[in-house]
């Protein structure tokens, strides 16, 4: 990290003990992104008000070129955070999950591919049973059950020689269909 953290604590008095297990928390996040430009950390026990034990909040405002992750703000009544030091961990893991997601996106990985579409008809179709084949343009033949349609009334209207579009996915005995609707 470029600048040195600043750590604040807000209606308690500044513990070292919380202190350095936020400044090892800092540290931590160090090891998702090297380029942290600044890193503010908030401890707070706010007022009783009527309720039972003191809530702990803890804001975490992480600055990297081009992002500023903020954690830990709102009306949080997560009883475990009744332990300051749960809800230290609590805001550090939403920050280093924001900071991985930030990391990935950057580097360019996807997160999942979706299906190609393709065309094909119905070859045969068994309607008592629930289920029926698919002949693709490409000639493969795709299983598909009546769970498989995009839409609950698809199925009705289907029947062989049908032109359908769907999704390929590879199945335990073959390839099948899903995402099946009518053309």
């Amino acid at each position: 990290m470029q600048i040195e953290p600043q750590i604040r604590f807000r209606g308690m008095e500044p513990s070292p003990s919380v202190e350095e297990v936020v400044r090892e928390r800092i540290e931590r996040l160090t090891r998702f992104h090297d380029r942290i430009t600044s890193c503010s950390v908030v401890i707070e026990a706010p007022h009783r008000h009527g309720r039972k034990g003191r809530l702990y909040q803890v804001l975490v405002d992480v600055t990297v070129p081009g992002k500023e992750i903020v954690t830990g703000k709102g009306e949080d009544r997560n009883r475990a955070h009744e332990d300051v030091y749960v809800t230290i961990r609590d805001s550090f893991d939403a920050a280093q999950r924001q900071l991985e997601d930030l990391v990935r996106k950057k580097s360019g990985h996807r997160v999942k591919p979706h299906p190609q579409v393709l065309r094909g008809r119905i070859t045969r179709l068994m309607p008592t049973e629930g289920y029926g084949f698919i002949q693709a343009q490409d000639g493969r033949e795709f299983f598909f059950r009546r769970e498989s349609m995009a839409t609950d009334t698809g199925w009705a209207g289907l029947a062989e020689g049908s032109e359908v579009r769907f999704s390929e996915h590879e199945g335990d005995k073959g390839p099948h269909a899903s995402s099946v609707e009518p053309m």
